[in-house]
């Protein structure tokens, strides 16, 4: 069953599907790992910003699911992705000593989406734009 299928699935019953998508999410330690390698010592702050950044990401993609309008949607899932976590995160990063602006945060979110994507083995399901650095 794709990826996308599968969030489909999900969003016709939220309170079943969200908590599916959670334990089906990549676990927030090795997306850790993954995108903050030098970050050990303060890892608490940077899981906290990875797991709501994940919960983030799984629950737009569930909403999009429901509708029915997952492909070329990428910009918008991004911008409500952001639009929900980047506050917190730029927050959480910077009690971890990391300096993150809008481009850095959405970078991140692409990251997770790429590896929820490689996990199930399917093409982005968040499109992003690259933005300049």
């Amino acid at each position: 069953m794709s990826f996308v299928s599968v969030m489909e699935t999900i969003g016709k019953g939220f309170a079943k599907g969200l908590k599916w998508a959670v334990e089906y999410a990549v676990p927030v330690e090795r997306l850790v790992g993954l995108l903050f390698p030098v970050a050990a010592p303060i890892a608490n702050e940077v899981a906290d910003a990875t797991s709501l950044i994940q919960t983030a990401v799984l629950l737009v993609e569930q909403k999009y699911a429901a509708s029915g309008a997952q492909s070329g949607t990428g910009a918008q899932k991004l911008s409500e992705v952001l639009l929900l976590t980047e506050q917190s995160v730029t927050a959480l990063l910077a009690k971890a000593g990391i300096t993150a602006d809008s481009t850095y945060i959405a970078n991140v979110v692409s990251a997770v989406v790429a590896i929820l994507n490689v996990q199930s083995g399917l093409s982005p399901a968040v499109t992003t734009t690259t933005a300049a650095a």
